[in-house]
C-alpha cells in the first residue's frame, strides 16, 4: 500500500511538473503581446493582489474564475499571472476549456512586471 502510495505521489509530482513546464512563461512574446493591447489577467486572491500588482492588470481569482469568464472578452488576448505561475497555469487552461483561443500563462506577476518594465 505504502508503494502505490509513493508511486502516485511521484506520478503527480511528475505530471505537475510537467504542466508547468509546457505552459512556461513565453519569455519572448509576452512583452510584443501586451504591446498589442493583451489584458493582464491576475489571478491572485483579492486581498493578494491588493498588495501589489502589475499596473492596469484585472484581477478574477482562481476562485471565482469558473464563473466569472463571461466577464472576458473571448477575442481578446488574456496573459494569466499569479504568485508563483502554478495558479495562472490552471486559469489558462480553464479559459481554454472555455472557448479562449488567445490565452498564455506569464507565470508569476513580479517576473512579467519585471521584464515589462
Amino acid at each position: 500500500m505504502k508503494t502505490i502510495l509513493i508511486f502516485c505521489g511521484a506520478a503527480l509530482t511528475i505530471y505537475v511538473l510537467y504542466r508547468v513546464y509546457k505552459y512556461q512563461t513565453l519569455d519572448d512574446g509576452l512583452d510584443q503581446l501586451i504591446k498589442k493591447g493583451a489584458v493582464i489577467l491576475d489571478v491572485r486572491t483579492e486581498k493578494e493582489y491588493e498588495m501589489g500588482h502589475i499596473e492596469g492588470s484585472v484581477n478574477i481569482s482562481l476562485g471565482t474564475i469558473r464563473e466569472r469568464y463571461v466577464e472576458l472578452d473571448r477575442e481578446k488576448t488574456y496573459i494569466t499571472v499569479c504568485s508563483h505561475g502554478l495558479r495562472s497555469v490552471k486559469a489558462e487552461n480553464i479559459l481554454k476549456e472555455r472557448g479562449f483561443k488567445h490565452v498564455h500563462n506569464g507565470g508569476a506577476w513580479t517576473d512579467l512586471q519585471g521584464l515589462i518594465k
